[in-house]
Formats: C-alpha cells, structure tokens, sequence
C-alpha cells in the first residue's frame, strides 16, 4: 500500500515541525509527504526548507484549506491519501495501524481512528455528541463533524466518485465531504487513539465565524438536492436541516440580523411540508 500525506497550512510555523515530524516518525512511512502552504507569511517555508528537505513543498496565494488538500490530493502520485492538519500530531503507529485494519478489510476505502484531544495544553475527554462510528455512518454524520480529517486514509477513487473538498466553504469543509462520502461508503473505525487533535488557539475556523450551522445547512441541502440518498436517509437529512435552521433563525433574530432571518425563513418553509 503506497501513502501520499497532505499537510495544507497557513501561518503555523510553530507547529508545523511537529506535525512534521509525527510523520517522518511513522514505523510505515508513507511513499511522499505534500505540504501545501496557503500563503503563509511567517517562518514556515524557512523551516521546512531547512528541517525537511525532503518534504515536497507547495506555496499558493491564500484559498483556504479546501483549496489546499484539493491541491495536495492533485499533486499525489500515490493511490491512498492521508491528511494531516498542520497543528496536529499522528502517534507513531497511526499508519501501521490503519494500513494493517484495510489488509484486514480489502472491500474497505476510508479509515479513520479515535484521538485524543488537547485544549489550551490540556488534555480533555470528548462530548458523548463527538462519539466516533464505523460502518454506515450516514446518520451519525448529520448533527456535526465525527470523522477529523487527521485520523482519515482513503482512497483516491472516493474523490474520483464523491469530489473533493468544496472550495466554496470557508468552514465546515469536512462535513461537508463526510455527507457526501458516507451516503455511498461505509467507513472502516479503529478505537485505537492515533492522532493528537489541539484546540484552543485563536485560529481555529471553529471560532472564526457566528452561526456555523448555516455551513452545515448549505452542505445538507446540497445533498438533499442531489436526489442520491436513499429514502430514509433523505427524510433524517431534511429533519436535521429544518432543526438547524430553526437554531440558526433564533440566532439570528437575536441579533437582529434582518436579511439573514428573510432568507433562511425562506428556505424552512421550501423542506416543511404544509
């Protein structure tokens, strides 16, 4: 089994090394490692060209981090594809692991793994609403994101059947994708914990913008626009839709924010039969 990893970063020159180095770590080591840089303007060409020569390293104008893995996963010349977000870190065996899991399960395209999850440098145990799944997981992807794109190997011809990251996303990205891919694929979980996900720092997308559920409405009608889910899956995907609109209209209407309130009241009553 031949592994490109794709790092996409932006202005993280104080992490990078170490996501870095949890891959050149790995008791499997993948076949190349893709770091695509979004334009960042501090010290982080300067210490992947000194501390990883061998790193293949990517500069763009800054696109987002959709733009970024869309890149890498463009530019890999292998068949399976690991991301890793750049202030994140893999435990040494992740790839073993996950490698021998698809050995194991040859009809299996995606795997992913449990994490363990820092805040502010502490470790923290994870919400029962963060519970990780395998199999059919359709369902359980529809409140929130439970597949982190640094715990995920998957194959290339997934991108080939569902597409790739939508650009068009500044947040939300991976629900987005994981609707899209665990509608047809089921997914292959390990309990293990493999990765080491960091939170808490200023620039996390997750506290970037109000009202993140209006990314994930987007990503939802979409598919339910698509007409390629099955019936119930169809049915609990409008059910979530119209429960995070109405959150998403109180919201609004508590700040007063008048276009917002006009346009989603608009689309609740397209998916609430009368």
């Amino acid at each position: 089994m031949k592994i490109s990893v794709i790092i996409p970063t932006f202005n993280r020159a104080e992490t990078i090394a170490r996501a870095l180095q949890s891959v050149e770590n790995q008791s499997f080591p993948p076949q190349e490692i893709i770091v695509v840089d979004d334009g960042s303007t501090d010290e982080t060409a300067k210490i992947i060209a000194t501390e990883f020569p061998g790193i293949r390293y990517y500069f763009q104008k800054n696109r987002g981090v959709s733009a970024s893995r869309n890149f890498g996963v463009k530019k890999s010349q292998y068949e399976w594809i690991a991301f890793l977000d750049s202030d994140d870190e893999w435990l040494p065996q992740k790839l073993k692991i996950q490698t021998r899991a698809i050995a194991e399960n040859p009809d299996s395209r995606i795997c992913h793994s449990n994490e363990i999850w820092i805040r502010n440098g502490v470790c923290v145990n994870q919400m029962k609403k963060h519970q990780k799944f395998g199999g059919h997981i359709f369902q359980k992807c529809l409140p929130l994101c439970v597949i982190s794109p640094s715990a995920v190997l998957i194959h290339q011809s997934i991108f080939d059947d569902v597409g790739l990251f939508d650009e068009s996303l500044p947040a939300c990205e991976d629900y987005d994708l994981w609707l899209r891919v665990c509608s047809k694929y089921p997914v292959l979980f390990l309990e293990q914990k493999l990765i080491r996900k960091y939170g808490g720092h200023s620039d996390q997308l997750s506290g970037k913008f109000w009202g993140m559920d209006r990314f994930r409405i987007y990503a939802l009608e979409k598919i339910i626009r698509s007409e390629k889910l099955s019936e119930n899956d169809q049915t609990m995907a409008i059910e979530t839709l119209i429960q995070k609109t109405q959150i998403y209209l109180a919201g609004a209407k508590k700040r007063n924010k008048i276009d917002e309130i006009k346009r989603y009241e608009k689309k609740l009553k397209e998916f609430i039969l009368p």
